[in-house]
């Protein structure tokens, strides 16, 4: 049975003293002035130099105890000492009580993995469909948790109309109209709602070149990336927009990324950036990460941990395993090592969000390699905490 103690260190030292001076005589109390050194090396030693203090619940070692207990992820990662703990669903998941369950007890921030993006929103020029995005809203809002827009502008996941005029190429002036009127009428819907957004999403090259060779760049250029953060911010003044993408984290991708944030900056048209997390069980580095942050963290920009899994493999070419003991280890000491740095850095990290809740519903099932089972989360296909969890939450 899990102890459960309300007692801070400081309270408890002075409870000890005072035991040990009960009313007593003077030639009594000085024999026993040694006790107090040992006493305020005990009281120090409760206390870990790197984190605040816990609080008093003992937390769970394994799945035994998990069962005895009620707190979750954001209950021992709180906003005011750490960042908010998030999670992408689907609208799917609202129906759901089991999982509606293992949500409530672990985030206090949620992310539409898909239905907010502009192939779900509007297909058709001109017709919205709010519906799987405002109940996900409506269940956040119920469960008093943030809501983390995802994405305005992106290459993937968007109608061919965005980029055509009739059978022709559509010029870059309406393609920027698009932009701005699916920026504009999107976020006027959710204002007041959606605290923060990922604005432009991937648009950095991932070889020699600065900016991806997408359909947005070919007919835009870069304006397209400041006309969508420009209708954002004219949008909802309020609303927190960030710059997401992957591999955010390998030098030369990060140093593109950081210039491309300085001159949105020196516009006042970024407000954080979103490093998407979409790590294995060896992959990065902590000296990356940590040089990545700290880079970011300069710029004076708020941080945040958008669409975190830890894949069990490390190439495409790796064939589908079972999740082994060789690899929930590996996985646990990965998990382990990523969330030392986020701690670390927790004066600059608001926010992290995992890219699913469990390992039975995860988009890597089907990317990069189609059909390949993954177990990239903390709990697994049968909603239960794996290894990884308890070590991420022994700090």
């Amino acid at each position: 049975m899990l102890k459960v103690s309300a007692a801070k260190p400081a309270d408890t030292f002075l409870s000890l003293l005072k035991i040990i001076f009960k009313p007593m005589t003077l030639e009594a109390a000085i024999k026993k002035l040694w006790i107090i050194p040992l006493a305020i090396y005990c009281g120090a030693m409760s206390c870990d130099k790197d984190d605040p203090p816990v609080d008093g619940n003992t937390r769970p070692k394994n799945l035994e105890e998990y069962k005895l207990v009620t707190e979750g992820l954001k209950d021992y990662f709180t906003p005011a000492e750490y960042f908010y703990m998030g999670v992408a669903m689907p609208s799917s998941f609202v129906d759901n009580q089991v999982k509606v369950n293992l949500i409530k007890r672990h985030f206090n921030s949620v992310t539409a993995d898909n239905d907010m993006k502009w192939s779900y929103i509007q297909p058709v020029e001109g017709t919205f469909n709010f519906a799987n995005a405002d109940k996900i809203v409506a269940f956040a809002q119920a469960n008093n948790m943030k809501v983390r827009g995802h994405c305005l502008c992106w290459h993937n996941q968007i109608p061919a109309w965005i980029f055509k005029d009739g059978t022709s190429t559509a010029t870059k002036e309406l393609v920027l109209q698009r932009l701005r009127t699916h920026i504009t009428t999107v976020m006027t819907h959710f204002k007041g709602k959606v605290y923060a957004w990922d604005v432009v999403n991937e648009a950095i090259d991932d070889g020699s070149s600065t900016y991806r060779a997408s359909q947005w760049y070919a007919i835009c250029g870069e304006d397209y990336i400041y006309e969508a953060f420009k209708a954002a911010r004219a949008a909802d003044p309020d609303a927190k927009l960030f710059y997401n993408d992957y591999t955010a984290i390998d030098p030369a991708k990060r140093d593109k990324i950081y210039d491309l944030l300085v001159k949105l900056k020196a516009q006042n048209l970024v407000d954080g950036m979103g490093l998407q997390g979409h790590w294995n069980i060896s992959y990065p580095a902590s000296s990356l990460i940590d040089d990545a942050l700290n880079k970011y963290k300069s710029l004076g920009l708020q941080i945040q941990i958008t669409e975190m899994d830890v894949s069990v493999y490390t190439s495409n070419s790796d064939p589908e395993s079972a999740y082994t003991d060789a690899l929930a280890q590996q996985q646990t000491i990965a998990f382990g090592r990523y969330f030392q740095a986020f701690r670390n850095f927790r004066d600059a990290i608001t926010g992290i969000t995992f890219w699913g809740l469990a390992d039975d519903y995860t988009w890597l099932d089907n990317f990069p390699v189609a059909g390949r089972k993954n177990y990239p989360l903390l709990f697994d296909e049968n909603l239960d905490p794996k290894p990884a969890y308890f070590e991420v939450i022994d700090f």
